[in-house]
């Protein structure tokens, strides 16, 4: 089994299409360890964080992505949160019980498929599709057929490989201004589904590539590790607090001598006491005072 959560560019020689490679699966691990998910919720995160590392790979600038599945179904909620240095995490919020054969739409319900762009310098875009395909990777190819006219075809796969669950997938892209052949593209998009998931997650990724196109040219560039990562912090919390109003804030310390603030992506708590609170209020304070 591949060791190491890596994504790998590669581009074929003889066409205007580019494609990505990548395992994810123990970031995925990392994600779904310490929640109680049902198992059809275990797959669906791991496809979303298969789809938003091949997305975020797209991206030609430093910033975050978020790939949100949203529904009045039993799974109401299924975000992964990532950015351009491939660091993810994610979450899901199940509120009614799940069949272990259920789909994706008998869990989201009515539902869409929500992607927020942020650059770091920029304007924040979000894209919205409706839940139309049957699956993760045909909604994902809709929208870039929506929003960016870019044929694109996703493969995901999440499995078994030596024994350990594991998520992987590939995306294939025709190159932007780029006159690519439909039949050149559906040829290769022929050849790509032809992956077995113990060859994705199992296989170095040269191997996986000549196993597909043995007889095309490919260029296989460096690979980049994708790692689980949340951006929770003392700081952070303290600016949520900060945020709410002061009787809110004292009316639970008053009850419970502390607030303890939860990160739902990796279960840290951070405790806050009235010197805490206090400490952040002056802290705010001053910084109310420095910019009048």
């Amino acid at each position: 089994m591949a060791h190491q959560d890596q994504m790998h560019r590669y581009l074929f020689e003889n066409y205007a299409v580019r494609g990505e490679l990548v395992t994810v699966s123990d970031t995925w691990q990392q994600i779904i360890n310490g929640h109680d998910y049902p198992l059809p919720v275990q797959k669906v995160l791991g496809e979303l964080l298969v789809a938003t590392s091949l997305l975020t790979a797209t991206l030609k600038f430093d910033g975050d992505i978020t790939v949100q599945l949203q529904g009045d179904g039993p799974l109401n909620l299924a975000v992964i949160n990532g950015n351009n240095r491939q660091e993810m995490r994610g979450v899901a919020r199940v509120n009614s019980e799940i069949a272990p054969d259920s789909s994706l739409k008998e869990m989201v319900g009515n539902g869409y498929l929500v992607i927020t762009i942020t650059p770091a310098k920029g304007e924040r875009y979000q894209g919205v599709v409706g839940l139309e395909g049957e699956t993760l990777a045909e909604c994902l190819e809709d929208y870039f057929m929506r929003s960016e006219q870019l044929p694109t075809r996703l493969f995901i796969r999440t499995g078994e490989a030596e024994g350990q669950a594991g998520a992987g997938g590939i995306l294939l892209q025709v190159l932007p201004a780029q006159d690519a052949k439909t039949e050149d593209f559906e040829h290769l998009a022929t050849l790509t589904d032809t992956i077995k998931t113990e060859e994705l997650l199992g296989l170095p990724a040269n191997e996986v590539l000549w196993r597909l196109y043995h007889q095309e040219e490919v260029t296989l560039y460096d690979p980049q590790d994708v790692i689980f990562r949340c951006t929770c912090s003392h700081e952070r919390c303290g600016e949520v607090l900060r945020s709410l109003p002061e009787e809110e804030v004292n009316e639970i310390l008053a009850e419970d001598g502390k607030i303890d603030m939860h990160c739902d992506y990796c279960g840290s708590h951070y405790i806050y006491d009235a010197v805490d609170i206090a400490a952040i209020r002056n802290d705010s304070a001053a910084g109310d005072e420095r910019v009048h």
